[in-house]
């Protein structure tokens, strides 16, 4: 079964791009360096940041439904980042190498489904979960922290 992963449009994020930080403060945004790699896990790309490299934290709405499964919860993106990944049967290193909750939704935008999978078997779990016909769409998050980290369509 085919399947597409799609990271964050950057034009969400693009005014957000060069602000000071007193400004990005008062929208409750939060500039950080990484210092690490893996750790700071872009949304927008789907790749891990380099150290050095500038991202903002910021509290994302990734599921704007109107029902109970409305839910945000803070994510990092890489500060001007512009290449949103978006590519069909392909997982990106990033995915493969965390623990991932996979939820699924049907047309409702009601949770169906969830299950948690070693990123490194992703396509099995997307495959299972797609074998439900109700299931609209998939969300990924990091099982640990549960970030938001893209969005599983078929393809």
């Amino acid at each position: 079964m085919s399947f597409r992963i799609t990271g964050l449009p950057a034009a969400l994020f693009r005014p957000l791009y060069g602000l000071s930080d007193a400004a990005l403060l008062a929208r409750g945004v939060r500039r950080c360096v990484a210092d690490r790699q893996p750790g700071f896990p872009d949304r927008i790309e789907l790749r891990d940041a380099a150290p050095g490299e500038t991202l903002l934290l910021l509290n994302f709405m990734h599921q704007p439904a109107a029902n109970p499964y409305r839910a945000s919860h803070a994510i990092f993106v890489s500060e001007g980042a512009e290449c949103t990944w978006d590519r069909i049967d392909e997982v990106p290193a990033l995915l493969r190498s965390r623990l991932l909750s996979v939820r699924a939704f049907d047309a409702d935008d009601l949770m169906i489904d969830a299950d948690v999978v070693d990123g490194a078997a992703l396509e099995t779990l997307i495959e299972r979960s797609f074998a439900d016909r109700r299931a609209a769409y998939l969300h990924l998050h990091y099982a640990r922290r549960g970030c938001y980290a893209a969005r599983v369509e078929r393809a």
